[in-house]
C-alpha cells in the first residue's frame, strides 16, 4: 500500500517571516491562480509587491488579498504584455515608487487545446504573443529596475513560468509548447547576457496545479479530475497534484540567498509527471509482474543461465 504524498505548505511556515522584507516583487498576471499564489508568497514574507493583467476588476480584487496577507505595500498596474509601452509603463510605475525591482516574475499566458491542423494563424501568434513576446518585452522593461535592485551586490532575480510542454511530442498544445520552448531559451541567454548586472534569470516549468485554469480541473484542460490518490498516482507518481503554494515556495527559493547559485537553468516543479508518463500503467501492474518474474527465476535450471528464446541468433550460436 502507497502512503499518502507530503502536503505542501505556506511560505510563511517555511521561510523566515522577514525574508522578503524590503524586497519589491512585480509579477505580471498576478490577479490569479499561479501569479496570485506567487505574491501572497512574498506577501506573507513582508514584500512589496505589484501586480498587472488586463482586467481592472480582478487586479482590484487580487490587491486586497496581498495586502491581507502581510504586504509592506502593493500597487497594480493595467497592462497587456503584449504591447511594449505599456510593459513599460507597467514596470516605471513599480520601479518609480520604490526605486527598484528585485524579484520580477513573467506569469502571464494564454493556453487552449487544439490540434496543430485546426489552430488559426491568429491563434498560434496569440499564444506566442502573450507567453513568448509578453516574456520578452516585460523582462526588457523590468532590466532597468531590476539592475538598480542589484547594483548594491545584493542581486536581483527575473524568473518565468515554463512549462513542461515541449519535453516530449505533446498533442493538442504544439502553440504552447512552442512558446514554452522559447522562454527556456530566452531563459539561458538572458542569464548569459545580464550576469554581469547581478541579475538571475531562471524558469519554473510547473506540473498540474490544483485550482487554476491550466490545471486538472481548470479551464485549458477539462475537468480531468482524479479524487483518489491511486489514480493521481497513475499520471503523477508522486501521488497529488500541485498546489499554488508549490509554485510560490520554489519562486521564493530560487530569489532568496539560497538560490543565489542558480541561475540559466528551468526547474521543474511536476511531481514527476513529465518523466513519469508510463510508471504509473507499470507499477499499477508491478504485483503481477513481480509474480511472473519470480516464478521465471524460481523455473530455471540452476547453472543453465539464460538461453534465450528459440528465435534468437545468440543462442543458436
Amino acid at each position: 500500500m502507497a502512503v499518502q504524498p507530503a502536503v505542501s505548505a505556506k511560505a510563511d511556515t517555511i521561510f523566515q517571516n522577514d525574508l522578503m522584507k524590503g524586497k519589491v516583487v512585480f509579477v505580471t498576471g498576478g490577479g490569479s491562480g499561479i501569479g496570485l499564489g506567487i505574491c501572497l508568497a512574498f506577501a506573507r514574507l513582508g514584500a512589496k509587491v505589484a501586480i498587472c493583467g488586463r482586467t481592472e476588476a480582478k487586479l482590484a480584487k487580487a490587491v486586497e488579498a496581498i495586502t491581507s496577507a502581510g504586504a509592506e505595500d502593493v500597487l497594480y498596474a493595467k497592462a497587456d504584455v503584449r504591447n511594449p509601452d505599456e510593459c513599460h509603463a507597467a514596470a516605471d510605475a513599480a520601479g518609480k515608487k520604490w526605486g527598484k525591482i528585485d524579484v520580477f516574475v513573467n506569469n502571464a499566458a494564454g493556453n487552449f487545446m487544439s490540434l496543430a491542423e485546426d489552430v488559426s494563424p491568429n491563434a498560434f501568434k496569440t499564444v506566442i504573443d502573450i507567453d513568448l513576446l509578453g516574456m520578452f518585452h516585460m523582462s526588457k522593461a523590468a532590466l532597468p529596475w531590476l539592475s538598480a535592485a542589484a547594483k548594491d551586490g545584493s542581486g536581483a532575480t527575473l524568473l518565468s513560468i515554463s512549462a513542461t510542454l515541449y519535453y516530449t511530442a505533446m498533442p493538442f498544445q504544439g502553440h504552447a509548447a512552442a512558446a514554452k520552448a522559447g522562454i527556456d531559451s530566452m531563459t539561458k541567454t538572458l542569464a548569459a547576457e545580464w550576469a554581469e548586472y547581478g541579475i538571475r534569470v531562471v524558469s519554473i516549468a510547473p506540473g498540474p496545479i490544483a485550482d487554476t485554469e491550466g490545471g486538472p480541473t481548470g479551464r485549458v484542460f477539462g475537468t480531468a479530475t482524479a479524487p483518489d490518490t491511486d489514480k493521481i498516482r497513475e499520471s503523477v507518481p508522486i501521488g497529488r497534484y500541485g498546489t499554488t503554494d508549490d509554485i510560490a515556495n520554489t519562486a521564493v527559493f530560487l530569489a532568496s540567498p539560497a538560490g543565489s547559485f542558480i541561475t540559466g537553468t528551468n526547474v521543474v516543479v511536476d511531481g514527476m509527471q513529465w518523466q513519469g508518463a508510463l510508471v504509473g500503467s507499470i507499477l499499477k501492474h508491478k504485483n503481477q509482474i513481480r509474480g511472473a518474474m519470480k516464478e521465471q527465476r524460481d523455473s530455471r535450471e540452476r547453472g543453465a543461465g539464460s538461453k534465450g528464446h528459440a528465435g534468437d541468433t545468440q543462442a543458436k550460436l
